[in-house]
């Protein structure tokens, strides 16, 4: 799983995987390649719908709603293009991923989503 370390924003601090904002009438599996690529520099194809989480991050005042996706690597290797923004990034195993996570990362790993996807399926 790629995994970026956030800064500068809500859960600064934390490992969570590529994300962002939909545009205005974009579709979800539409809305994540753009966005893998702008953050990571990787190209990534046939995105496919997980599950929705419900991440109220009480301290900064935010409400999200985070589409999970997972999606086939195409080309690209990782890498950091804005270190104000994500000052690392990496692969890893599942059974492995970094400390501290993202709210919605722990939301989704603790099975805490709509549908109920443990996250050992994930790629099932």
């Amino acid at each position: 799983m790629l995994l970026l370390k956030r800064a500068g924003s809500h859960g600064a601090g934390t490992w969570a995987p590529p994300g962002g904002h939909l545009n205005q009438g974009e579709d979800f599996e539409e809305g994540a390649i753009p966005e893998v690529r702008e953050e990571t520099g990787v190209t990534v194809t046939e995105p496919r719908f997980l599950a929705v989480t419900n991440d109220v991050f009480a301290d900064e005042g935010k409400h999200y709603v985070t589409i999970w996706l997972e999606a086939q690597l195409a080309s690209g290797d990782a890498h950091i293009d804005a270190p104000e923004k994500m000052p690392d990034l990496g692969w890893f195993d599942w059974n492995d991923l970094p400390q501290p996570r993202f709210l919605a990362l722990e939301h989704y790993l603790a099975g805490r989503s709509y549908p109920l996807h443990p996250h050992d399926q994930v790629g099932a």
